[in-house]
């Protein structure tokens, strides 16, 4: 059945089955009722110019959706099933300007915004064209400098985002540059859930995380729940390495760090004084999962300080771990276990979300 149930009260709740972690029935489940319901960060760029096209698999090694970015003559920008309605040959293999898709399988056209405008050979065809005729649109919305997209969302994306938006409005998105330099994939040796069942929780951080924890007021750090989002806020440990927030933030008035928000399913936004630091985890089996991780900056002078610095050695470190947990949840003697209440609200949270998507 690939279904588990988690209860909602943390102080009696065990966390999930050991088959979640390891059995590929259980993968495949998690990429279908899960994965493919969810919205996530897109690292691609779209194209910046009208008539502008770039190609882009949704989730590679596990989804596996070809889709492609368009941008018309009018500037829109879409998001376009890259697979062509007649006999579903793949339209665009590389990044290009065009006025028009054409299948090079049967010559079939589309228009930018996917509507089907030409086809030979199909004189006398009953309702043809008809809407199945147009290529699929894909959801597509946005947050600063990062696209979202989802195949079949099951949560709408602005109500998802509202967290987000409300803790991190203040900041000077518009001058995000991406740093190429400090952007790479990550191949972490095992389950994806793993990984992000790490990410929302500070508990480990005095354990794994020296550096950090030298940084961070480890008493103050704090977890906020919202539908589909869970939230860690880190204090400083010095008043010099924190935002500096305006009047009216939730949070005026606090030494804040960094906020680190885990967007259901796949997408870690982690905020600090001198810009973004992105993770957009991708499955690529039961256990093995590729992060891809994205540096934006605003300020570079702020890049070594408080918790933002020495990002690299952190994910180390948390790979180190995942990865010694993906052997550990393997082992036959391993029942599971319990969460903490005052530290692992999130995980709780995460679980509670993968447990009702799987039903």
């Amino acid at each position: 059945m690939c279904t588990f149930e988690i209860d909602t009260d943390i102080r009696r709740a065990r966390t999930p089955p050991r088959a979640l972690y390891c059995d590929p029935e259980w993968f495949r489940a998690v990429v279908e009722r899960v994965l493919v319901r969810g919205w996530h960060g897109v690292p691609a760029t779209p194209p910046p110019d009208p008539e502008g096209v770039v190609p882009w698999t949704m989730l590679p090694g596990c989804v596996d959706e070809p889709v492609v970015f368009t941008r018309d003559a009018d500037g829109a920008l879409h998001l376009l099933s890259n697979v062509c309605t007649h006999r579903g040959n793949l339209l665009v293999d590389r990044a290009c300007q065009t006025a028009g898709l054409r299948c090079r399988y049967h010559g079939r056209r589309f228009a930018l915004d996917g509507t089907m405008t030409a086809m030979p050979e199909f004189e006398g065809v009953v309702n043809f064209p008809s809407p199945t005729d147009h290529l699929p649109r894909v959801p597509l919305a946005s947050w600063g400098p990062i696209s979202f997209s989802a195949i079949a969302p099951n949560i709408d994306f602005e109500a998802l985002l509202a967290p987000v938006r409300a803790r991190l409005g203040f900041l000077p998105l518009a001058r995000a540059q991406l740093s190429v330099a400090d952007s790479r994939d990550y191949h972490v040796a095992a389950n994806c859930a793993l990984y992000c069942d790490n990410s929302p929780e500070g508990f480990h951080i005095p354990f794994v995380h020296p550096a950090l924890n030298a940084v961070l007021d480890y008493r103050s750090y704090r977890t906020e729940l919202y539908p589909g989002v869970s939230l860690q806020i880190g204090v400083a440990t010095r008043a010099e390495d924190a935002f500096a927030l305006p009047s009216g933030h939730p949070d005026h008035g606090q030494s804040i760090a960094g906020y680190y928000f885990h967007v259901f399913p796949t997408t870690m936004i982690n905020a600090y004084p001198w810009g973004l630091s992105l993770n957009f985890v991708q499955p690529l089996s039961p256990r093995c999962t590729r992060v891809v991780y994205q540096t934006w900056i605003w300020d570079e002078a702020r890049r070594e300080q408080g918790a933002g610095a020495g990002l690299d050695r952190v994910e180390f470190e948390d790979e180190r771990v995942v990865e010694q947990v993906g052997q550990g949840v393997r082992a036959r003697l391993y029942a599971g276990g319990r969460y903490s209440p005052s530290r692992e609200q999130a995980v709780h949270h995460f679980h509670l979300a993968l447990a009702q998507a799987l039903r």
